[in-house]
Formats: structure tokens, C-alpha cells, sequence
């Protein structure tokens, strides 16, 4: 996963050396600042096997034609190593910075994934749903909008889509209709008890010939003999930040998806008292409370044993692709996390 405050360009360069190291998959997040497709547009032309995806974009901010075409460009790109990962994202950043009301983002996406699907197979794009509508009709339009298909053929008509979500009613339906889920904040050995239940019921209508749902999860990745003891809580240090800035401040008090997902792991004090320190200000307090069990169970950081069992904790949990944030910092040591991390995958 690119870590959006960083150089890109220099993430840019890590990536040619990375892939070569046995890097899979490199996913670019979009929050509210560069765009991904872009980026994903320079990361093809550097790279030749790595597949390259988003991470995500969400469907307020974009029609699902102009969605569909920056993903199809993007597979040209690549030749066909392109994901389309999609999300809500939430009222913060939709309404907040798109100017755009948050509301059906359930809904909104699934009939952004049947748009998507409907003009990559270069049909007529005619759509009539809840919260899509094309052509536009009077009187939201002049009536004079008739079904387009896209112009070039792309490369796939049937580019993976991966739907990040973390409500049941969502996480059910990326497990009906979606190539992949990106969840966030996984828990391998809680996943069953808070996801089990919607991925099931998502699964038993879906389509065969979608395949198996693919799930991509994980978290910082730093492993070597020496990383112990103190070593190994200053490699965790930036997942404590990020656990505590997801909790604490990703959402107002009273909406907060992140929050209430931690609730449900059981932190509902830890969860109480580290957003009220956030919100107050107080952001090294509020990371100071992430518990210490859930960052060792929530990354890949440690001596390659204690490494190996949390990759069996996932592939045990479901999870399809290891999705891992490196320390921007070394690049020669990002190229031997990612090969320790091949060979403990591959032995």
C-alpha cells in the first residue's frame, strides 16, 4: 500500500526495485489529495509485472462513465494489470471536500460496479437505477442524451473490481458482487466473528462466474531476527499512529466507521477514551492508548517466526493478498522486507 504523504516519485522508483524483489500488487489510496489514476498512469510506465490498483476511489466524487474510463485506460496502460478497488468513503470527505450529499453509498456503489461492468463489455451504457441514471431524462435533463458505448475496445471487459467496506449490509454485498474486498483494520483471528455472518450470506448469491472472492489485508511490515524488544515497539509506532487517527478522527463523534469497528473487537473503552483524546487535541495521548495485543495481531512485524505465524493467521482468516505498508525511509531495506516477506510466503 503507497502511503499518500509521501514522495510519489520516490515511491515511484521503490516500486521498479520492489517488484523485481517479488513485490505483487501495489495499491495507491486516494483520499483527498493526488488523484490515483494518474499516479497509476506513471507506476505503468515504470513497471512490467506488478499488478497496480486503487485503493480507493470513492463513487461520490466521480460519474461511474468517468470511473469506468480512467479504469479501462489504466488496464490499456498496464496491459491488463490494472484494479479497480472502490469505496464510499464517508460524509467527512464527500460532502466535506466533494461538496456532494452522502447518501445510498451502498446502493451507489453496486451501481457503480454494474456500470462499470456494462461499459467495459462496450454495450450501450443505458442505466436506470436508484442512484444512477443514464442518459439523463428530463427534467434533471434536456432529453436530448442518448446511449453512448466506450469508443476503444479495452483490454478486459471484466477488470477486477474490489469493494472496500466495513458494514455488514456492504461487506455481504462485495461478497456477492465484487472480484475482491478490501477491508480495513483486519483482525484474523476476530474476522470470522465480525464478518463471517455478511460474507457468508454475500457468497451464497453469488454468481460462479465471478470465482472465489479475493481478499486483500494486512498492516506494516518490518521482519528480522533483531527486530525485538524495543526494536520491534519503534517499528510499530506508525500503526499505533494511524490505529489512533482512524478511531480518534476519522469521522465526527457520532459517525465514525473506524470507531465503531474497534468497538466491536471489543475496545469499546479504549475506543471511548482515545477518541476523546483525539478530538481534544491530543493526538501522542490517544495513540498512546492502542492496545499493544492489537497492533502485534494486526501487523507483520517481528523475527521471521513470530512474522510467519501472523501470515498463517491471515491466509487461516481468508485473506488472498498480503497487503503491507513498508518505512519509506530505506530503500534497500524496503527490498529486503519485501524478499524476507517472499520467502516466508513462498516456504
Amino acid at each position: 500500500m503507497v502511503d499518500y504523504r509521501h514522495d510519489f516519485r520516490a515511491v515511484a522508483d521503490a516500486v521498479t526495485d520492489l517488484e523485481l524483489a517479488g513485490l505483487d500488487q501495489v495499491w495507491v489510496p486516494e483520499p483527498y489529495g493526488f488523484d490515483a489514476f494518474t499516479q497509476l498512469g506513471y507506476l505503468a510506465a515504470r513497471t512490467r509485472r506488478v499488478e497496480l490498483g486503487t485503493a480507493v476511489v470513492n463513487v461520490f466524487s466521480r460519474t461511474p462513465a468517468t470511473i469506468a474510463m480512467s479504469a479501462a485506460g489504466c488496464d490499456y496502460l498496464t496491459q491488463g494489470r490494472f484494479n479497480l478497488g472502490l469505496g464510499a468513503s464517508g460524509p467527512q470527505v464527500v460532502e466535506g471536500f466533494h461538496g456532494v450529499p452522502f447518501r445510498s453509498p451502498l446502493q451507489r456503489t453496486r451501481e457503480y460496479i454494474d456500470s462499470c461492468r456494462t461499459i467495459w463489455r462496450r454495450e450501450p451504457y443505458e442505466f436506470d437505477g436508484r442512484t444512477v441514471q443514464a442518459p439523463l431524462r428530463a427534467p434533471e435533463g434536456s432529453g436530448l442524451g442518448v446511449p453512448l458505448k466506450l469508443v476503444q475496445h479495452p483490454v478486459r471487459a471484466d477488470i477486477p473490481i474490489w469493494w472496500a467496506s466495513l458494514k455488514p449490509a456492504s461487506v455481504a454485498a462485495a461478497a456477492e458482487v465484487a472480484d475482491g474486498w478490501l477491508p480495513t483494520m483486519f483482525w484474523p483471528e476476530r474476522a470470522r466473528e465480525i464478518w463471517g455472518g455478511p460474507l457468508a450470506a454475500g457468497r451464497e448469491l453469488r454468481s460462479p462466474r465471478l470465482g472465489p472472492l479475493q481478499i486483500a489485508a494486512g498492516g506494516r511490515l518490518c521482519v528480522g531476527e533483531e527486530i525485538t524488544g524495543a526494536r520491534r515497539q519503534e517499528a510499530l509506532e506508525p500503526a499505533r499512529a494511524h490505529t489512533a487517527l482512524y478511531v480518534g478522527g476519522m469521522g465526527p463523534r457520532t459517525k465514525n466507521f473506524y470507531y465503531d469497528l474497534f468497538c466491536g473487537y471489543g475496545f469499546e473503552s479504549v475506543a471511548h477514551r482515545l477518541q476523546d483524546r483525539f478530538l481534544n487535541g491530543d493526538r501522542r495521548g490517544a495513540a498512546a492508548l492502542v492496545p499493544d495485543s492489537w497492533l502485534s495481531d494486526t501487523n507483520l512485524v517481528g523475527p521471521p517466526g513470530q512474522v510467519r505465524e501472523r501470515v498463517a493467521a491471515y491466509r487461516a482468516a481468508g485473506v488472498t493478498s498480503l497487503l503491507v505498508t513498508l518505512d519509506p525511509a530505506d530503500r534497500a531495506d524496503q527490498v529486503r522486507q519485501i524478499e524476507r516477506l517472499r520467502a516466508i510466503v513462498d516456504g
